[in-house]
C-alpha cells in the first residue's frame, strides 16, 4: 500500500509516495535519485549510508519512514553551496583522504555530524567518532587529518 510522506531534504520540502515502511536509503536512492548516499552492508554497521537527520548522524539503511517523516535531512548532495565545496569536502581532497571513494560520502557526513556537535574535537575524539565508518582502502589517518583541517578552517582555530 502506498504511503505519502514529507520531509525537508537538503533545505527543500519534498513529498514522496512510498511502498509501506521503506528505509531512508531506499527513498533517497530509488525515489529521489540521491545516489551519493551508498548502499553497502544494509545493517547499519559500515557507515556508508550515513546522513544527517535532525542534526544527528544516522545510518539511512536502518532508518524507516516513521523516523524521517517531517524531519530535516542532509545528504552528501546538500553540503556544497552553489557549486562551492564544503570545507570538509575540500579537506578530503586536499589530504587525499579517499581512494576508491565508496566510503567517502558516509565518512564526510559522519565528519559533518561530529563537527556539528563538537567543533573542536581532539584527534582521539575524531578517531572514536569515525570508528563507525569502514574504509576498505585503509585511508584512516588521512581521513582524521582531513577532519582536523576542516575543523580548523570551519571554526578559525589559531
Amino acid at each position: 500500500m502506498k504511503q505519502t510522506i514529507g520531509f525537508k531534504l537538503n533545505g527543500k520540502q519534498v513529498t514522496v509516495a512510498i511502498n509501506g515502511d521503506e528505509s531512508l536509503l531506499t527513498v533517497l536512492r530509488e525515489y529521489l535519485d540521491k545516489t551519493g548516499t551508498k548502499y553497502s552492508c544494509g545493517l547499519g554497521q559500515c557507515g556508508a549510508c550515513t546522513v544527517i537527520l535532525n542534526n544527528q548522524t544516522t545510518q539511512s539503511c536502518i532508518t524507516y519512514s516513521d523516523a524521517f517523516e517531517n524531519a530535516e535531512i542532509i545528504t552528501i548532495e546538500g553540503l556544497a553551496n552553489n557549486n562551492e565545496l564544503h570545507p570538509i569536502q575540500e579537506a578530503f581532497i586536499a589530504y587525499d583522504a579517499l581512494q576508491c571513494g565508496f566510503c567517502t560520502p558516509g565518512m564526510i557526513m559522519n565528519s559533518y555530524g561530529l563537527l556539528l556537535k563538537n567543533p573542536n574535537p581532539s584527534r582521539e575524539e575524531i578517531i572514536s567518532e569515525m570508528e563507525v565508518n569502514l574504509c576498505r582502502c585503509g585511508s584512516y589517518n588521512r581521513i582524521v587529518d582531513a577532519i582536523e583541517s576542516a575543523s580548523e578552517k570551519m571554526f578559525k582555530k589559531i
